[in-house]
């Protein structure tokens, strides 16, 4: 048994929480945005509460301790070896991504994303001018798997610059196998392509599965990479606003300072900084609990359906709390379903037609980040509108 409260009924509802009070109506359970209804690490509560009685908040100077965090981290769970000076922080993952495609691309370059795929790529290319190209992922049996095929294809236009991998993947549920990445990586080499590599999700894995950071699979997906990482996925800290983007080459990292410096995202929370090392230096007892729950709440789920909607094929869930669940059977488009649940079911899903319109319709995602007891509630009221 764990010693965490994760079964809590904490409140959410009227602080201004964006996943619980966007919706109206008191009677709303919210299972869309990547947001858990979990409190944090008492670990990461308790070094806020200490930066918090000191008073001031003034600007925020990121000390060396941060950074030994963040190379402690992944040396000790992920065998990934970082250096001091290829660390650089923002104020979150989507900035971070806009940064490094507007410093790794002009007005006019395509970038290439895998979909079905996390919606805020998609705005963050065009929002520096760019064209997104598709290399859609292939739906096999219960999973997905990468087209290499297409993406040969993909990567092979000379507009072509950048490849944003979801690693582990959201909405599909993949945690990428280091072979894939190999395989990625030697196609967008060949053809002068950089990957940019968002793995938020990286410490949130199913049991068998291993999430392998897609710098540390050889020498050559190092120099071909930028890496987008944050605590706040993991511990449920987003509101703290702190990331990191992690390159080794000397000149990448200039351009994208001076992208981060151009759309204003140098400065950085006190308590984000405070949150990261306290998760980095005393957080794993929590995530292991944390991960072990969120797996007891996808078998849960995964029972729930085949006996009570067999018709809605599951998605294996590898990595991440994102359920992808296939609503076919339904002969209603996803964007109906999520109408019907919201109106109907008092259930706030995501249609999956936001993860790119071709790849996730017939789609909904489903956030399974919260307590038993509130998923379950859920889950009940998808079958009373489904059936």
């Amino acid at each position: 048994m764990s010693n965490y409260q994760f079964d809590k009924l904490t409140v959410r509802r009227g602080t201004n929480s964006y996943k619980w009070d966007e919706a109206e109506g008191d009677d709303v359970i919210p299972m869309w945005v990547a947001d858990m209804d979990f409190e944090t690490a008492p670990c990461i509560v308790e070094a806020l509460r200490k930066r918090v009685d000191h008073g001031i908040f003034g600007y925020t100077l990121v000390p060396e301790s941060y950074y030994e965090a963040v190379i402690g981290w992944f040396g000790r769970r992920h065998q990934w070896t970082i250096s001091r000076e290829w660390i650089m922080y923002t104020s979150g993952v989507v900035p971070a991504l806009s940064a490094t495609i507007k410093a790794l691309c002009r007005v006019g370059d395509k970038v290439i994303v895998q979909t079905p795929v996390y919606n805020c790529f998609f705005s963050s290319i065009r929002n520096n001018g760019c064209e997104v190209l598709e290399n859609p992922l292939h739906r096999i049996g219960d999973t997905y798997e990468m087209d290499f095929a297409d993406l040969e294809l993909k990567a092979a236009d000379p507009r072509a610059k950048v490849l944003l991998l979801c690693n582990p993947h959201n909405p599909a549920g993949r945690v990428w196998k280091s072979e894939e990445l190999m395989r990625l990586n030697d196609i967008c080499v060949a053809n002068g392509v950089m990957v940019v590599s968002d793995e938020i999700h990286c410490e949130l894995v199913m049991p068998g599965y291993k999430y392998t950071p897609f710098a540390s699979v050889s020498a050559s997906c190092l120099d071909n990479s930028v890496t987008l990482n944050s605590p706040s996925k993991s511990f449920n800290t987003a509101g703290l606003q702190i990331a990191n983007i992690i390159s080794n080459n000397a000149d990448v990292r200039r351009r994208i300072d001076r992208a981060i410096n151009i759309n204003e995202v140098c400065d950085v929370n006190p308590f984000g900084v405070i949150a990261l090392q306290a998760a980095y230096n005393e957080g794993e007892d929590w995530l292991t609990a944390l991960n072990a729950y969120l797996y007891d709440n996808y078998q849960a789920l995964c029972r729930f359906f085949a006996e009570n909607l067999p018709q809605l094929p599951i998605t294996r869930l590898e990595g991440t709390y994102l359920v992808w669940v296939d609503i076919t059977a339904t002969g209603l488009t996803s964007d109906e379903l999520t109408e019907r649940l919201l109106v109907e079911g008092k259930v706030l899903v995501n249609s999956g037609t936001m993860y790119g319109p071709a790849a996730g319709e017939g789609f909904i995602r489903l956030n399974i980040a919260c307590p038993w007891a509130r998923m379950m509630e859920g889950l009940y009221r998808i079958k009373s509108v489904i059936g």
